[in-house]
C-alpha cells in the first residue's frame, strides 16, 4: 500500500498538466552570509503567479516556454530581477544583498502583498527577530515568548510564569520546535526569559489555527522555530552585555561556499553579586546553541544543530534544584527531483529535572526522552498545486521520578516511580492549490497512532475507574486498587488511531480584499500534569493510556483580511471556535507531586474557548507598528461520571485559569534618525479568574473558609507600559566593529500588577485581610550589542 502511495505522488504531476511547462527551481541566499531565507518571494508578475521558498530556502516553479520576468525578494533585502529564459528545466540560484535602507524605506512590492492576501494560509503571525530586538522587555533580554505575547490570541498567566496560551489553550497544549525539535519547557528562571537565543534565530511562526497537516501531538498551537545555518564565508560574531546576563554568537566557513559552523552561549551573573554580600542563595541559567551545515552537491546539504540548556536555583546550600531541555538534529537535504525537496531528520530530544534537599538526604530525578525519524517531501506539481507529505515515528520514554540518598548517612532509601513508554508514528498529506484567479485552498489529512506500551507495574481498578465518589460526604477519592498488571515495554497496553482532517481556503475579491474559512481536528497524546496556570519544572507529562483518553480538538475559524493606502495598513479579523474533548482535571485535594497512580487524582472533562481577534498594522513610514485585540472566553466542564456524581464545580461550565475576556496590545516604533529609534509597548489584560473564599465558619477553635464556584472570582486587571531606545553610534568605514546601545525602562509607571491574592488573619487587630504579591514595579535596563 505505501508503495502505491509513493508510486502515486511521485507520477502525479503528469496527469495533472495540460500543457507543455518546465519546472524553474533554485535556492535563495543572504549574498554576504550564504544562509539560506525561509519565505523569500518569487514572483512572475506578468503570469499572475509565485511561490516562496521553504524552510531550507528551496523554491520550484512551473512557466511555459519563453522568457519570463522573474523577481525575487525578502525583507530587508533589495529586490532581485531577472529575465529568465526558459527552454527545459533548469535551475536558478539567487544572492540577495541586505539593503543598508531604514526599514520604512524598503519597497515591497504590490504583487506580494497581493500572494499573501490570495494565500489560504491564516491564523499564522510571523515576526522578523529585527523587529523582536528592538521590543522594550524586562531586563533588557531580547525574548521570543514575550514579543509573542503581543499578537492577538496569546497570552501567558502573567509575571513570573512560563509557557504562554494560545486562544484559550492550556501551556502544555503548544508544540515549540527549534530545528523541528520538541521543546518541552520554553523558559528560563520560571518564565523571566525565553530558552531562544535572539542572535542564533532565523525566522519563526505561530500557527493559531489552520495548522497544516504535517504537524500533530498539540492541540493549541505550532510554534515553529529556526536557527541560522552559520556563515559559510566569512567569519563574524556578534553578541550583548546587559546588566544581569550576556551572550555571543560565533559563526564562519567549515569549508568556504560549502561548509559553516555555528555556536552561541547566553548565562545571567546576577548570583555573583549576591556572593558579594554574602547572601549563600542563587538562581541562574545558561544555554547553548550549535549548528553545523555542509553542502555535499548542489542536491545534498547535511545539517547538525544542536540545543542545551539549565536553570539553577541555590538555597542556602541545602536545596538545589536544576532542570532543562537537551535537543539535538541530524538532517539530510535532498533534491530528488526539480520538483520534489526531500529532509530526513533524526532527532532526540530530553527534558531533565533535578532537584537535591540535602537537609532532607535526597535527590530527585525526572524527565522525559524522546527519539524521533522523520521524512517529509515538498512536492511543486505545477504552478497551481503545491503537495507535502511524509512520514514521522516517535519513541517516549516518561520518567516520572527516581528518590536516591545524597549522601552516605541518608536516611532515605532508594525508590523509583514506574517508567513510563511509547510509541507514536503519523502519515499525512498537503495539497496548497489554486482553483482561479480568486480561490484558493489548502486541504489534507493526517493519520496517527499511539501505542502505550507495557510498564512495570500498573494498577486495576473496579470499573476502570482510579478515582471513585463519596456519596456521604459529595467528594471524589482515590480508589482502591484490587490489583495489578505487568507487561514488557515491548508489549501494547492501550492503541489509539485518529484521523485528522485540515481544510484553509481563501476566496479574493480583488488583489487587497479576502475572506478565508478554517478548520482542523488534532490529537494529543501527552498530558502535563500540573496544578497551577503555567507550567513548572516539578510538572510530570503523562500519556495516554488506559485510564487516560487522549484531547482531541475541533476547531473552525474565519477572517477577513485587507491592505489599504498602498499596502501601508493592513487589518486582520478573525472569529474562532475551539472545543477540546478529554481535557483532564484534577480532584479537590489531589496530589500530583510523586505519585505513582496519577490515575486516582484526575477525571476527563471537556473544554471550549471562542472570541474575535484585530490586528491593526502600519507597515510603511518612519512610524510603524501595530495594534493588537483578542475578545474571548477559555471554559472547561467536567461533568459527573453518573447521576449521583456531582462532577467539578457541580458539573458546571466554569474558567480556565488562563481566561482573559480582554487582552490589548500596542507596539509601536519610530525611526527618530539614523542614529535612534524609539520603541513602546502598552498591554492591557483582564485579571486571571481565581477563587476565593466567600465567608468561613468555626468548628473546634479552627476557622473553616467557604469557597466561592471554582475560578468565579478574577486577580484585578493588569496593564503595563515599557519604552525603549536604541542608538546606534557612527560607523568605522575602517573598523569590522559594530555597535548598538539599548536602553529601556519596563513598566514606566511603577504599577504593581498582581500574582496572587492570599488571605490570612491580622494578628494584631484579629481580621481578616487581602495580600496581593506583585514581583515587579519599574525596571530599568541597559544592553550593549556589538558585531563584528
Amino acid at each position: 500500500m505505501n508503495k502505491i502511495f509513493f508510486v502515486f505522488v511521485i507520477f502525479l504531476p503528469s496527469l495533472l498538466q495540460a500543457q507543455e511547462k518546465f519546472t524553474l527551481n533554485g535556492v535563495v541566499k543572504d549574498i554576504s552570509s550564504n544562509e539560506t531565507l525561509y519565505g523569500a518571494n518569487v514572483l512572475v508578475p506578468e503570469l499572475n503567479t509565485g511561490t516562496t521558498t521553504n524552510e531550507y530556502g528551496f523554491y520550484s516553479l512551473r512557466l511555459p516556454e519563453g522568457t519570463n520576468r522573474v523577481i525575487y525578494t525578502y525583507i530587508g533585502f533589495q529586490e532581485v530581477e531577472r529575465q529568465i529564459t526558459i527552454t527545459g528545466n533548469q535551475t536558478e540560484n539567487v544572492e540577495l544583498t541586505e539593503t543598508s535602507q531604514a526599514l520604512q524605506e524598503v519597497v515591497i512590492t504590490d504583487n506580494i502583498e497581493r500572494l499573501n492576501i490570495k494565500k489560504p494560509e491564516m491564523s499564522l503571525n510571523k515576526l522578523d527577530i529585527s523587529t523582536i530586538q528592538k521590543l522594550p522587555v524586562v531586563f533588557g533580554e531580547v525574548d521570543v515568548i514575550k514579543s509573542l505575547l503581543l499578537l492577538p490570541g496569546v497570552s501567558n498567566a502573567g509575571e513570573g510564569s512560563s509557557g504562554f496560551n494560545v486562544r484559550g489553550g492550556a501551556a502544555d497544549q503548544n508544540l515549540i520546535l527549534l530545528d523541528e525539535a520538541t521543546i518541552y519547557n520554553g523558559s528560563h528562571l520560571f518564565g523571566l526569559f525565553s530558552v531562544f537565543n535572539p542572535d542564533a534565530i532565523k525566522n519563526l511562526k505561530l500557527y493559531k489555527g489552520g495548522i497544516p497537516a504535517k504537524y500533530g501531538g498539540r492541540v493549541s498551537s505550532v510554534l515553529e522555530i529556526y536557527q541560522k545555518d552559520g556563515n559559510s564565508r566569512k567569519f563574524e560574531g556578534n553578541g550583548g552585555i546587559g546588566l544581569i546576563s550576556s551572550r555571543l554568537l560565533l559563526q564562519g566557513p567549515l569549508e568556504k561556499e560549502k561548509g559553516s559552523f555555528l555556536i552561541g552561549g547566553r548565562s545571567s551573573y546576577a548570583h555573583l553579586f549576591l556572593k558579594l554580600t554574602d547572601n549563600p542563595n542563587s538562581a541562574y541559567f545558561y544555554d547553548l546553541n550549535t549548528k553545523l551545515s555542509y553542502r555535499l552537491n548542489d542536491s545534498n546539504t547535511l545539517l547538525f544543530s544542536g540545543y542545551f540548556g539549565r536553570d539553577v536555583f541555590n538555597i542556602n546550600e541545602s536545596f538545589r534544584n536544576t532542570y532543562g531541555n537537551a535537543v539535538f538534529n541530524l538532517r539530510w537535504n535532498h533534491v530528488l527531483t526539480n520538483n520534489i525537496f526531500t529532509n530526513l531528520s533524526v532527532i532526540y530530544s530530553d527534558y531533565y529535572y533535578g532537584l537535591t534537599l540535602d537537609f532532607v538526604g535526597f535527590n530527585w530525578n525526572s524527565g522525559i526522552k524522546n527519539l524521533n525519524v522523520k521524512y517529509d517531501f515538498d512536492h511543486y506539481l505545477n504552478e497551481n498545486m503545491s503537495m507535502d507529505y511524509g512520514i514521522q515515528s516517535t519513541y517516549y520514554e516518561f520518567n516520572p521520578g527516581e528518590i536516591e540518598p545524597s549522601s552516605e548517612e541518608s536516611g532515605i532509601n532508594y525508590f523509583e516511580l514506574t517508567k513510563k513508554y511509547a510509541f507514536e508514528t503519523s502519515a499525512y498529506f498537503s495539497i496548497e492549490q489554486t482553483f482561479s484567479k480568486k480561490f484558493s485552498a489548502e486541504y489534507g489529512l493526517r493519520l496517527n497512532s499511539f501505542l502505550r506500551l507495557g510498564q512495570e507495574e500498573l494498577n486495576l481498578y473496579e470499573n476502570e475507574q482510579g478515582v471513585v465518589f463519596n456519596q456521604d460526604f459529595g467528594i471524589y477519592e482515590e480508589a482502591d486498587p484490587i490489583g495489578t498488571r505487568r507487561l514488557d515495554k515491548g508489549q501494547v497496553e492501550r492503541s489509539f488511531y485518529n484521523l485528522e482532517p485540515r481544510l484553509a481556503v481563501a476566496y479574493s475579491f480583488n488583489d487587497y480584499q479576502s475572506i478565508k474559512f478554517s478548520y482542523n481536528r488534532m490529537s494529543q497524546y501527552l498530558h502535563l500534569i500540573t496544578n497551577t496556570s503555567s507550567p513548572t519544572p516539578l510538572d510530570v507529562w503523562a500519556p495516554s493510556g488506559r485510564y487516560i483518553e487522549p484531547q482531541l480538538l475541533d476547531q473552525v475559524a474565519a477572517g477577513f483580511f485587507q491592505n489599504f493606502k498602498r499596502e501601508t495598513y493592513s487589518l486582520e479579523v478573525e472569529a474562532f471556535y475551539k472545543f477540546i474533548q478529554n481535557r483532564l482535571d484534577y480532584i479537590d485535594g489531589a496530589n500530583l507531586i510523586a505519585n505513582n497512580a496519577i490515575e486516582q487524582a484526575i477525571l476527563p472533562g471537556e473544554a471550549r474557548a471562542y472570541g474575535l481577534e484585530i490586528l491593526l498594522k502600519k507597515n510603511k513610514g518612519r512610524f510603524t507598528g501595530w495594534l493588537a485585540y483578542t475578545l474571548s472566553r477559555s471554559e472547561q466542564q467536567t461533568p459527573g461520571r453518573t447521576p449521583v456524581e456531582t462532577g467539578i464545580n457541580n458539573g458546571d461550565w466554569y474558567n480556565t485559569n488562563f481566561d482573559k475576556p480582554h487582552d490589548l496590545s500596542i507596539t509601536a516604533g519610530y525611526e527618530l534618525n539614523d542614529r535612534w529609534q524609539l520603541n513602546t509597548n502598552f498591554t492591557y489584560q483582564t485579571g486571571l479568574p481565581v477563587t476565593f473564599p466567600t465567608g468561613q465558619y468555626r468548628f473546634e477553635n479552627l476557622n473553616i473558609p467557604v469557597y466561592s464556584p471554582r475560578n468565579s472570582n478574577r486577580l484585578p486587571d493588569y496593564h503595563r507600559l515599557d519604552i525603549s531606545a536604541t542608538y546606534n553610534p557612527a560607523k568605522n568605514a575602517r573598523r569590522n566593529w559594530q555597535s548598538s546601545w539599548n536602553f529601556g525602562i519596563y513598566n514606566v509607571y511603577n504599577r504593581m500588577n498582581a500574582v496572587s491574592l492570599t488571605f490570612r488573619r491580622n494578628q494584631d487587630v484579629g481580621s481578616n485581610e487581602a495580600v496581593r504579591l506583585s514581583l515587579f514595579g519599574i525596571i530599568p535596563s541597559v544592553t550593549y550589542n556589538f558585531k563584528f
